[in-house]
């Protein structure tokens, strides 16, 4: 069984393609998308018709749920200067789009062989905001897996790739497709994005259980000219993140 597992596209269609293509070349046998597929970026709708292709799993994100109702765009934590993206993004929509969306489940489980057990969520298994990084103290991932069965988790929320032990758990993080962040996120500081699209894949051949962090690089010239084109109002902070060459 080998899963590939997407996160925090961000309408980032450009992204998405690379791993796409790069997820062909790895005999995948599910994916799994954890959440936040359409706001930010500038192609939440090419990015919404491909996820609906996939037929692949798909975890409810904090910004899917904000999609549905920016009115609510403070429960879900985000932050205000974005709320402007939502009501662009979710213009772009249908309601068929939006529909589509509110199916997201909560969390999904895969059973593997020799009891290994993999719950998928966004932020954690209690709430789509929480942040599981590296430097995240035991006693709050207690509270976060407490009374799970699993013993693989996963997600994505932090936009930083992460593998991690606790116990006898596996703590991971697939990283974001359409967002990779260079340094933690810190309420209030501004964000630095890497340019290069992130997902992973869980294997479990045998006897082995393999995690494989995968980084792809995508176009992106193209990236910032569907930027340029696309009037979303997010759009200088795109730029400035990648100038052009």
């Amino acid at each position: 069984m080998r899963i590939a597992f997407i996160s925090d596209i961000h309408g980032n269609f450009t992204a998405l393609q690379a791993v796409l293509g790069d997820i062909k070349s790895q005999s995948i046998d599910q994916i799994i998308c954890l959440g936040d597929v359409v706001t930010l970026g500038p192609q939440p709708l090419e990015v919404l018709n491909t996820i609906k292709d996939l037929k692949c799993v798909n975890i409810m994100g904090n910004h899917d749920a904000a999609t549905l109702d920016p009115e609510s765009a403070i429960q879900h934590e985000i932050a205000v200067h974005l709320i402007p993206d939502l009501y662009w993004c979710k213009n772009q929509l249908s309601q068929d789009d939006l529909q589509f969306i509110a199916s997201f489940k909560p969390m999904h489980e895969v059973e593997l062989t020799h009891g290994n057990r993999i719950l998928a969520f966004h932020g954690s298994p209690l709430s789509t905001t929480d942040i599981i990084q590296a430097t995240t103290p035991n006693k709050d991932l207690d509270v976060y897996f407490k009374e799970q069965k699993a013993n693989i988790f996963i997600g994505g929320h932090s936009h930083i790739q992460m593998v991690r032990r606790h116990d006898n758990k596996l703590i991971l993080n697939s990283g974001s497709v359409g967002n990779a962040f260079k340094f933690a996120y810190t309420r209030g500081k501004p964000v630095h994005l890497l340019p290069w699209a992130e997902y992973m894949i869980i294997d479990q051949s045998g006897n082995s259980l393999g995690i494989d962090a995968r980084r792809v690089y995508f176009d992106m010239q193209e990236l910032l000219k569907r930027v340029r084109e696309s009037q979303v109002p997010c759009a200088p902070w795109w730029l400035n993140q990648f100038p052009e060459e």
